[in-house]
């Protein structure tokens, strides 16, 4: 019978005691070599003015405690960006130029009023993939509630109006028709 090896009692004191000597010093390890991430303190950054030459080169000497005369004080920075001069003035309409109204006709229709709404609610379908439990526990899918669009009808559809100058709303979106199941699929 082959007999192995053993590490004498000496050898594990020795692999434990620096194991322990390590851990007590893993901050300083970990700043080392890099792993430790120290972030300012948001509340003590401040931001200064770019120095700038003047016109002038007959500076006059600062005065002590003075301060910057290129920078606001706090209270002028807040001001500044609450209520900005433009929220403040009558802004006046402004009118495309020409060039700009031939841009936007040439980019074809415009785009549905409730586009951002509709792709706010895409958005929040909550796409996951389920955990090996779930799919053991559960393992029948549950019914997809959305509808896939068939895209060759779809596109046909889309050149129609546009050939038609119609407006991309008009029509029914065309939309595939899901497959019917078996009996072995509903099992499976």
């Amino acid at each position: 019978m082959r007999r192995f090896r053993t590490f004498p009692l000496g050898a594990w004191a020795l692999l434990l005691g620096s194991a322990f000597g390590l851990s007590g010093c893993g901050e300083n390890v970990n700043r080392f070599f890099g792993l430790v991430r120290d972030a300012p303190d948001e509340f003590q950054v401040t931001t200064r003015a770019p120095l700038s030459m003047p016109t002038e080169f007959k500076l006059s000497p600062p005065r002590p405690g003075a301060s910057r005369p290129q920078e606001l004080s706090e209270r002028q920075q807040a001001e500044q960006v609450l209520t900005p001069a433009l929220a403040l003035e009558n802004p006046s309409p402004v009118t495309p130029s020409p060039g700009q109204q031939a841009l936007l006709t040439a980019s074809g229709p415009q785009a549905a009023p409730n586009i951002r709404d509709q792709v706010a609610a895409d958005a929040r379908h909550e796409v996951y993939q389920r955990s090996f439990v779930q799919r053991m526990l559960f393992w029948q899918t549950p019914k997809d509630p959305s509808v896939i669009v068939d895209a060759e009808r779809e596109a046909k559809r889309l050149r129609e109006n546009a050939a038609l100058g119609q407006d991309s709303r008009a029509g029914d979106t065309a939309v595939e028709q899901p497959k019917r199941r078996s009996f072995f699929d509903s099992i499976f």
